[in-house]
């Protein structure tokens, strides 16, 4: 294994890791929850590799249906051209998704699902000749990682050698009934120049597992709606099951205009974004000119392969035993909430649907650069659990597949942990 982590190291260039203090495991194959080094060593995988692995690794159902599709049409050009598995997945997807929803826009990732978006939104407002420019969006917001989606994240450690180029944005706080009338005030004073509202419902999750009500977030979205601002509803974290119902959408009592979603969308098993609309903002650039046209695309767009990855995912999801999982996922995972509360160590418990998260007391400063993630990350791998804290911020998302022992393990490993006096 040794040999495999130097051979990286020489001529690989990894994500969020500093390069000159970071090692990365080799990884031979996964299975179900686990994944397993060259040692054969495995780890509950309890993350989901980056939240997309809904049904658990390498699921063979799945698998079936990416082979098939290979070896049926493998990819064609999008433009100019169609196949079943995107249609087909977007009438599917759309029955599903609030009714104002009727048109899909194909990517290949959650930040690209989300530029498209902004696009949208700011060619609509051009093409009607009112130019408004201003976006708004929560505090403590990621979107991702490309510029117009970092200029809608939060701006700090990881933005700063570009915040010159980021565009400017309003930002108000995701809503609390404290402060809900202070951010329809910013709404009510810009709505003449907002080209629209970008969010995450319910759960801001690389900001840290933030959780706010959707009965505040409705509130504020009817406001949006009253104003005449657009809104963009950015699932790409908690789209297909993550908050315990299919979609956060469906918590809440307003419709959005405008939809993204990535992640767990192909089950874990490739990339791909999606982009939703309204009749309404599809027919501002459906026109004689072509110059309004929505000028924007990739090589892969609409991957024949992920489409069927999609619908594949899709069906598992609709299952009534994948329904049943997730409710006694959420119920294991409110039950753990309440023990937790007993640990000094563990702060600001919070959990919604199949995600729990709380704060790990620190004295070194919280945030994404605490000390502490390096320590309990270590501490969960040795005892064959991937847990990967954002910061001080310990969070346990499990695949659908999670069994009741499975989870059992996990959280015997996270009390071991708040146990100790020192990790």
């Amino acid at each position: 294994m040794q040999q495999w982590i130097a051979r990286d190291k020489a001529v690989n260039w990894h994500p969020y890791s500093q390069m000159k203090t970071s090692n990365h495991i080799p990884i031979v194959r996964g299975e179900g929850s686990y994944i397993f080094d060259g040692n054969g060593k495995g780890y509950l995988d309890m993350i989901c590799s980056w939240w997309v692995t809904l049904h658990g690794h390498a699921h063979p159902y799945i698998a079936t249906k990416v082979f098939e599709q290979l070896n049926t049409l493998e990819q064609v050009i999008f433009a100019g051209f169609t196949h079943e598995p995107a249609v087909v997945l977007s009438e599917r997807l759309l029955a599903l998704l609030p009714a104002n929803q009727e048109k899909v826009f194909y990517t290949d990732n959650g930040s690209t699902a989300v530029e498209v978006a902004l696009k949208m939104c700011i060619q609509q407002s051009y093409q009607r000749g009112n130019r408004k420019s201003k976006i708004v969006a929560f505090r403590n917001g990621y979107h991702g990682d490309t510029f117009g989606a970092m200029s809608v994240s939060a701006r700090g450690q990881w933005t700063s050698p570009f915040a010159d180029m980021l565009f400017d944005v309003l930002f108000i706080d995701a809503p609390t009934p404290e402060n809900l009338q202070a951010s329809i005030a910013v709404l009510r004073d810009h709505a003449d120049e907002i080209a629209c509202f970008i969010y995450e419902p319910l759960v801001q999750g690389a900001g840290g597992m933030l959780i706010h009500r959707a009965e505040d977030l409705s509130v504020l979205m009817r406001a949006c709606r009253q104003l005449g601002i657009p809104m963009i509803q950015d699932e790409v974290f908690v789209g297909f099951g993550r908050t315990g119902t299919l979609f956060a959408a469906d918590q809440l009592t307003e419709m959005p205009d405008i939809m993204c979603f990535s992640k767990g969308l192909t089950g874990g098993t490739m990339p791909m974004g999606i982009t939703t609309c309204t009749e309404a903002i599809y027919q501002s650039f459906y026109d004689d000119d072509k110059r309004k046209a929505l000028f924007h695309g990739h090589s892969f767009t609409a991957s024949p392969i992920a489409c069927a990855a999609s619908l594949a995912s899709l069906d598992l999801l609709l299952l009534p035993e994948t329904r049943a999982s997730i409710k006694r996922i959420v119920d294991s995972q409110a039950q753990f909430a309440r023990k937790l509360q007993d640990y000094p160590k563990a702060k600001h418990v919070r959990q919604l649907g199949t995600i729990l998260a709380f704060d790990w007391a620190v004295e070194d400063g919280n945030g994404y650069f605490s000390d502490i993630q390096q320590r309990l990350s270590m501490f969960f791998m040795e005892r064959g659990v991937l847990l990967r804290p954002l910061g001080n911020v310990v969070y346990i998302l499990p695949p659908y597949c999670a069994t009741t022992e499975q989870l059992q393990e996990t959280y015997e490993v996270v009390i071991e942990a708040l146990k100790r006096d020192r990790l």
